[in-house]
């Protein structure tokens, strides 16, 4: 029994030091991006491509009015831009889209809003349909909490000069960073996927991921690669690697960004969390297997792109380590012949000093002087130990998508936020539920906290931190879980 605890542990573990690598490897490269920046391609004069500009849309009643006024907007010649207001609305939505979309038709825009006779597909099916329908050689996708730049398009539709480019995506910035806790984390951890992750798999020349919003893509090669599909709920990075595989180019560009809304109650975050985490499980089982076989693929790229898809797996490790962490403990109290096995373990905490310089590149713009760095050293570990405490919830996600078991798409409520100007409190589109993963999260923290006890009767303290780390994070997920449900119950 203790052999199999070792061993189980150790694969966990060994799991997360190889995606470590993979992320050092980013870094480096990264950093290396940054001092290497590659020139902006020029528009030909006189050549301006028809772009459509497409906004999925599905009960968004706080949003919708703001997003068509500022997509509308945007700087690009009237009779090259059509907007598509793709609207599957069951609420009052319908109306305000309408009244919006009507006002810019009298001023002369080429807007249409499209209703659908079903809601088949959710999104992606929403995305299939208007890409029948549009016009464009370039189709840019918005989503409805989105504010993208006037000049997005000027910028971005160059990179098209290569007529090999099927998709251009643009950086994610954020409205709401400061609302609370959970925003200031997520706009952490998404910053340095926005940073070192895009921008070091594209420098590499590895398969990076349309983000299923603020990008532009090339009409036909959505249509070459097989079009939007609803089979995973991340139809994004499905048609992302569908079409790499094709041979389609990707480029990221860091220098735009298009500011959105992050998700400010817990119940929010986790509908957001499954979606995402469900999905790339769902893409590991499609497309994984067809970039592994593929000759045309690079070894390396393989390597990124295994990593990459399976990049939500880790929560299942980071379960299965919190899970097994206090058995552990007994393990080395009872099994002294084990203890040469105990010390090379320690070449594990490499995998926390690569976390540490992967989010300290992505964010050391940001957080320059001694200021930033402290500002810095407190987030990091409250993010990593929210992550922990998430890992229950995303586990969960994964493992359903790897299964198989199907599940609708369900999307994350917008409330129009911006700067705090909105508490979290009761609203149609919140989602309030304590559910029996939540009673678990809060069984995992007391747990932790058990183990906490037994390391320090024991004099054991090795996993101290850990411990510390997994009771915060579990209990402060199980603490907004439930304190947001109460308030918009």
């Amino acid at each position: 029994m203790a052999l199999s605890i070792l061993i189980i542990y150790g694969l966990l573990l060994s799991f997360i030091l190889l995606f470590s690598f993979v992320q050092l490897q980013l870094a480096l490269a990264y950093r290396k991006q940054s001092r290497n920046k590659i020139p902006v391609p020029q528009m030909p004069a006189g050549q301006r491509p028809i772009v459509t500009v497409q906004l999925p849309v599905f009960n968004e009643r706080h949003v919708v009015e703001r997003l068509i006024d500022q997509v509308a907007r945007m700087e690009w010649p009237r009779d090259r831009f059509e907007v598509q207001v793709l609207d599957d609305s069951t609420d009052g939505t319908v109306e305000l889209a309408e009244g919006r979309v009507n006002y810019w038709k009298g001023q002369g825009l080429d807007i249409v809003h499209v209703r659908r006779p079903d809601r088949s597909g959710f999104k992606a099916g929403a995305l299939a349909y208007g890409t029948e329908l549009a016009k464009g050689e370039l189709i840019a996708v918005f989503d409805a909490d989105f504010m993208p730049p006037k000049d997005l398009l000027e910028k971005v539709v160059p990179w098209f000069n290569d007529p090999k480019m099927g998709m251009v995506q643009t950086r994610w910035a954020h409205l709401n960073r400061g609302d609370n806790l959970l925003t200031e984390l997520q706009a952490f951890g998404l910053d340095a996927h926005f940073t070192v992750e895009q921008v070091g798999r594209n420098g590499l020349g590895h398969f990076i991921n349309f983000n299923g919003t603020a990008g532009v893509w090339r009409k036909t090669c959505i249509t070459d690669s097989g079009g939007w599909r609803s089979d995973t709920l991340t139809e994004d990075l499905d048609l992302s690697y569908r079409a790499q595989l094709k041979g389609w180019h990707f480029h990221y560009v860091e220098d735009i960004a298009s500011p959105a809304e992050l998700p400010a109650a817990m119940n929010a975050l986790k509908t957001q969390q499954y979606r995402w985490n469900k999905g790339a499980a769902e893409c590991v089982v499609k497309n994984l297997p067809s970039v592994l076989r593929s000759r045309s693929v690079p070894f390396s790229t393989k390597v990124h792109a295994a990593f990459h898809l399976m990049n939500s797996t880790v929560f299942v490790s980071i379960l299965g380590t919190a899970l097994l962490s206090v058995p552990l403990l007994l393990v080395k109290q009872t099994h002294p012949e084990f203890r040469i096995l105990f010390n090379i373990a320690v070449v594990f905490t490499f995998a926390l000093l690569v976390l540490i310089v992967f989010y300290w590149t992505a964010h050391r713009e940001r957080l320059k002087g001694w200021r930033g760095a402290l500002r810095f050293f407190w987030t990091f570990p409250v993010f990593l130990s929210v992550s922990m405490g998430l890992s229950l919830h995303n586990a969960v996600a994964v493992l359903e998508g790897y299964i198989g078991y199907r599940t609708p798409f369900l999307r994350t409520p917008k409330l129009g936020t911006s700067a705090g100007n909105r508490p979290i409190a009761r609203d149609a589109y919140w989602k309030s539920v304590i559910s029996p993963i939540t009673l678990l999260e809060g069984a995992i923290a007391a747990y932790a906290v058990w183990g906490i006890v037994i390391g320090l009767r024991v004099g054991d303290l090795g996993l101290l931190p850990y411990h510390i780390m997994l009771a915060f994070g579990f209990g402060l997920v199980f603490y907004y879980s439930v304190a947001h449900s109460l308030r918009t119950a």
